[in-house]
């Protein structure tokens, strides 16, 4: 982008980013920043349409006689976290803050629309998508369930986030898996209670939801192929004992991690067989509850060499990284990258200060100086993917 114009579009993009920061909203309530979202972009000529998968909003932007279309998706939700960051935007929603960065998202391809209706050279059409409730892992499908792909072809989708820890203008991504799935589990258990004087009367539940909790960690390290990536953590352990009670149930609870739904079907047949034979050996019950909220993301090649050519003629060479490690975070975006072919990719926040501050920490803040480069990746890349002739 020209540098006067980088400059003016710079100080819009952090106005409504800090205005989006200070009134945020949770899943699927979206109202006030759809309603602001869908009004910027009509206010730079797109024709908009409202209320897709309950809060969402697509803009379409058509250049030429191109039949290409790209679909560049922003989230728009926050968490429900109080904020202590401290700035001057920080939110005046008690209990609710954008502590994900995506603030940051909207405000990123708020611009590149601006930009892109008033000097883009591209021929074809771009498909702007401002999703809900990204945080619940429903809003990808609340959209595809209204007809967002049928109403408004695509035939690549991209979507870009923040990254803690990777420097501003700086992008990674990679082709296949990029980041995991996710599954809560519970896990009850049934003994038999007892006076904590008498343990041979009855059976402890937690002795036996404690090898349950060690049989789980063998999942990864002894049951999964040492190539295949997951990870099994059991966050809670609750059971109804007493000073001197031994209880006789145990409820666990717990978050999975998998590259692949090869692999998350695996975790999932294991945790079921070693309950079912810890509790067999102490002649109890067990049940497990086993639910995939989020599906792995996996990237396109041809999309991710797409992403590539464009950040690499925004940032620079040396500042992009189409071959990164997955990340083992979910992300909603993996239900329209099934329906499309599709990329994630990831933009640098900072390495010190604010910008190294971890995602969903009560004092995150998105970085300011990455809307730019953001923006400027977005612009890149409908230029080169609707190439003009």
């Amino acid at each position: 982008m020209p540098e006067a114009d980088t400059a003016h579009l710079s100080a819009e993009m952090t106005a409504w980013r800090h205005d989006f920061h200070a009134h945020p909203e949770l899943g699927f309530a979206e109202t006030r920043t759809a309603a602001r979202v869908a009004d910027l972009l009509e206010s730079f000529g797109l024709e908009v349409h409202r209320g897709i998968g309950q809060t969402g909003v697509v803009g379409v932007l058509q250049r030429g006689n191109g039949r290409r279309a790209v679909g560049l998706r922003a989230d728009m939700d926050a968490l429900p976290i109080r904020e202590t960051s401290g700035v001057a935007h920080a939110s005046v929603t008690s209990g609710v803050m954008h502590a994900c960065g995506h603030d940051g998202h909207m405000a990123m391809l708020l611009g590149a629309a601006k930009h892109l209706s008033a000097h883009g050279q591209f021929n074809g059409r771009v498909v702007f998508i401002f999703q809900p409730a990204e945080e619940h892992g429903e809003g990808a499908q609340a959209m595809i369930a209204d007809g967002l792909f049928e109403r408004f072809a695509v035939d690549q989708v991209f979507a870009i986030h923040n990254m803690p820890g990777l420097a501003v203008g700086q992008m990674e991504t990679r082709a296949g898996p990029m980041t995991a799935s996710e599954a809560l589990f519970e896990i009850g258990i049934r003994a038999r209670g007892g006076h904590a004087a008498l343990p041979h009367l009855g059976v402890d539940a937690i002795v036996v939801g404690a090898q349950v909790v060690g049989a789980l960690q063998t999942i990864v390290s002894r049951k999964l192929d040492p190539a295949q990536n997951g990870v099994v953590s059991v966050t809670e352990f609750i059971a109804d004992g007493g000073r001197n009670v031994l209880p006789g149930s145990a409820l666990l609870k717990g978050d999975a991690r998998a590259l692949s739904p090869e692999t998350n079907t695996t975790i999932e047949a294991r945790m079921r067989e070693l309950v079912a034979g810890t509790c067999a050996a102490h002649d109890v019950t067990g049940e497990v509850l086993y639910e995939t909220i989020f599906a792995p993301t996996i990237n396109d090649a041809e999309a991710v060499e797409a992403i590539a050519r464009a950040a690499t003629a925004a940032l620079g060479a040396a500042n992009v990284d189409a071959t990164c490690f997955p990340k083992l975070f979910s992300e909603d975006f993996a239900h329209m990258a099934m329906a499309r072919p599709g990329c994630f990719f990831l933009m640098g926040n900072g390495t010190e200060g604010a910008g190294a501050r971890p995602l969903h920490a009560s004092d995150y803040d998105f970085n300011d100086a990455g809307l730019v480069p953001g923006a400027d990746v977005w612009v890149h890349l409908v230029q080169d993917v609707l190439r003009a002739a």
